[in-house]
C-alpha cells in the first residue's frame, strides 16, 4: 500500500489546508474547489488529511460501508435488515474520478461476471458507493462531462445514489465530501455545479524562495524514506488529529448570536448571492474554524477569516467590473465589518 505524505508536513498552501480541515471537522459545509497551478499539492492535501483522520466504524459485509449506529435510518438495503451485523473498521476513503470514466463505472451496473456464470441479477457498486462517507476527488474538475456534471449535482443534493437499468433498482447512501481541483485557464466550471462546492480555494506557486526550498526538502526526504518521514511527523499529525477530533464535538454545541448572523445575511445580501446557500456554507464553516481554534462561541473574527473561501465563486460576475473576486468579498467585509 503506497504512504501518504503527512499533512502536518505540508509547507504552505495555509488556504486549502484551513478549508479542508473544515470540512473535516463539518461535512455539511460542503465540498471544496481548488483552482490553481499545476503541482501545489492539491491532490496530496486531500490524501494526507484521509490517512490522518481515524479509521470508519462500518457494518461488517456491506459493500457501501455503512455507519452502525445510523444504518437503519438510511437506504441502504444491504445492511438496514440487519439488526444484528457485526462491525469493522476501514481507512477513510479517498476516491479518483478519472475525467474519461463512464456512467456505469461511477454510479454502478449490473455485475456482468455474476450474471453470466451464475445466472444472478447482482449490482456492481461504482465509484459513488465507494466514496461514502469519505473524499471524493475529481482531478480538472471543469474538463468533466455535463451528464456526469448532472448526475454529482443531484447525488450530492440528495445524499442518495438511485440506480434504476437493466432491470435493476437500488438505492444507497453516497455521502461524500467532494473536493474538485483545476486549472481556471482550460474551462469554466458550470453555476450548477460551482454551487454545490461549499468553499472555493485558489493556489499558486510559492513565490517565496526558502517556502519553495523548504518543499522540495521535504518531497526528496519522504520519497527516499517515506516510513522513516511519516515517523518523524508523526507526534505532530496526531496532534492535528486530536484538534480535529475535539472540534467535531464541539462544533454542534457552539452558540452562534443573532448578531453574527445578521452580519452574514447582510454580507451575502451586498455581494448578490443567489437563494440562502451561501448564508448557511458562510455559518457552517464560520462554527467549524471556532471549533477547530477553541473558541466558546462564533465571533465576527470568525466569519471574517472564511468569507472569502465560502463566497468567491458564488459572486455573479459584473462586465463592469474586473475585480478578483477574493477582492470583492474582502471589500464587502470591510464595509459590513469593519
Amino acid at each position: 500500500m503506497r504512504l501518504s505524505f503527512p499533512f502536518a508536513a505540508i509547507v504552505g498552501q495555509d488556504e486549502m489546508t484551513l478549508a479542508i480541515q473544515l470540512v473535516a471537522v463539518d461535512p455539511t459545509i460542503g465540498g471544496v474547489l481548488v483552482l490553481g497551478d499545476r503541482g501545489t499539492g492539491k491532490s496530496t492535501a486531500v490524501r494526507a488529511l484521509a490517512d490522518l483522520l481515524p479509521p470508519l466504524k462500518v457494518v461488517d459485509g456491506c459493500p457501501y460501508g455503512c455507519d452502525p449506529q445510523t444504518r437503519s435510518k438510511g437506504p441502504c438495503s444491504e445492511c438496514g435488515v440487519k439488526s444484528t451485523a457485526k462491525t469493522t473498521t476501514r481507512p477513510v476513503p479517498v476516491v479518483d474520478l478519472p475525467l474519461g470514466a463512464t456512467e456505469d463505472r461511477v454510479v454502478g451496473a449490473l455485475d456482468l461476471e455474476k450474471a453470466l456464470t451464475q445466472g444472478v441479477k447482482s449490482f456492481q457498486p461504482g465509484l459513488l458507493a465507494q466514496a461514502h462517507r469519505g473524499f471524493l476527488y475529481i482531478d480538472e474538475v471543469n474538463l468533466l462531462d455535463d451528464h456526469l456534471v448532472d448526475l454529482l449535482i443531484d447525488v450530492a443534493a440528495s445524499g442518495e445514489n438511485l440506480v434504476e437499468r437493466e432491470g435493476l433498482s437500488v438505492r444507497h447512501p453516497a455521502r461524500f465530501v467532494l473536493v474538485g481541483s483545476g486549472n481556471p485557464e482550460e474551462g469554466e466550471l458550470r453555476p450548477q455545479m460551482l454551487d454545490r462546492f461549499g468553499l472555493s480555494v485558489q493556489v499558486k506557486t510559492p513565490q517565496d524562495l526558502q517556502q519553495r526550498v523548504e518543499v522540495v526538502k521535504r518531497r526528496e526526504a519522504f520519497e527516499r524514506d517515506p516510513q522513516g518521514f511519516r515517523d518523524r511527523w508523526q507526534p505532530e499529525n496526531e496532534r492535528l488529529q486530536a484538534r480535529i477530533l475535539r472540534a467535531r464535538k464541539a462544533a454542534p454545541k457552539l452558540v452562534t448570536d443573532d448578531a453574527v448572523m445578521l452580519q452574514c445575511a447582510d454580507l451575502c445580501q451586498r455581494l448578490g448571492t443567489d437563494g440562502l446557500r451561501a448564508e448557511l456554507t458562510l455559518l457552517r464553516a464560520s462554527r467549524a474554524l471556532a471549533a477547530l481554534t477553541g473558541a466558546k462561541q462564533v465571533q465576527t473574527a470568525h466569519v471574517r477569516q472564511v468569507a472569502t473561501l465560502a463566497l468567491r465563486h458564488r459572486l455573479r460576475r459584473n462586465p463592469l467590473d474586473d475585480t478578483d473576486s477574493g477582492v470583492r468579498v474582502q471589500r464587502s467585509v470591510q464595509e459590513v465589518m469593519g
